[in-house]
């Protein structure tokens, strides 16, 4: 693993409702074993930004990529992408877990485009524990008069989230046509802050 997570360390920023996993048997028997799913399963994800993909309610299984788009589109599509499980969505692309590799992939159906997003489920994690835990604990001042400062400060909060990642996974935010940083982007701009919290309120009145 990359970053090392626990449990305990999402449910305590997020609650227990806030984090969701996957079960084991959701993944293909290949997959079940491997490092990724068993984070998912174990440790799982913070909901808001990232959405995990549920199981289909007929089999209890996650959809495979071949089961969400034409594989065939997809031109710099890997060898056996088609059979790899779809784990979640970020933005509009579907998030997919190569089971041999361990890496995570962005399937844009828009694009017709599939990129590698993380070396490994535990970046994933650690990339949205980050950024989802600034939109929870980031504070605007409320004062007109020091909107200019306070959007600086978010926006360096922004930037040492990308660089501190970058630095052991260079993968999420290695351009700024990645879903993270279109994300990232998105937050240092003021948007994804919750409706009722006390920054929608100071953003927009």
């Amino acid at each position: 693993m990359l970053f090392d997570l626990t449990r305990s360390e999402l449910v305590d920023v997020f609650g227990e409702d806030r984090v969701a996993t996957v079960p084991a048997t959701a993944f293909p028997p290949a997959t079940a074993d491997t490092e990724g799913a068993r984070l998912l399963r174990t440790v799982g994800v913070p909901t808001g930004t990232l959405l995990l993909r549920p199981a289909d309610e007929d089999d209890g299984l996650l959809p495979l990529v071949q089961d969400v788009v034409r594989v065939e589109d997809f031109e710099d599509a890997a060898e056996g992408a088609g059979g790899w499980p779809v784990i979640g969505w970020l933005l509009n692309a579907h998030l997919a877990l190569d089971p041999v590799s361990g890496t995570v992939h962005a399937f844009d159906p828009d694009e017709e485009t599939v990129a590698e997003l993380h070396a490994d489920v535990s970046s994933l994690v650690q990339v949205t524990l980050r950024l989802q835990r600034l939109l929870e604990e980031f504070t605007f001042s409320g004062d007109e008069d020091e909107a200019e400062a306070d959007f600086e400060r978010l926006d360096g909060e922004v930037d040492r989230i990308r660089e501190e990642t970058s630095s052991v996974d260079p993968l999420p935010f290695r351009d700024d046509e990645t879903v993270w940083s279109v994300v990232g982007d998105e937050i240092a701009m003021g948007q994804r802050f919750k409706g009722n919290g006390p920054v929608a309120r100071s953003l927009h009145g």
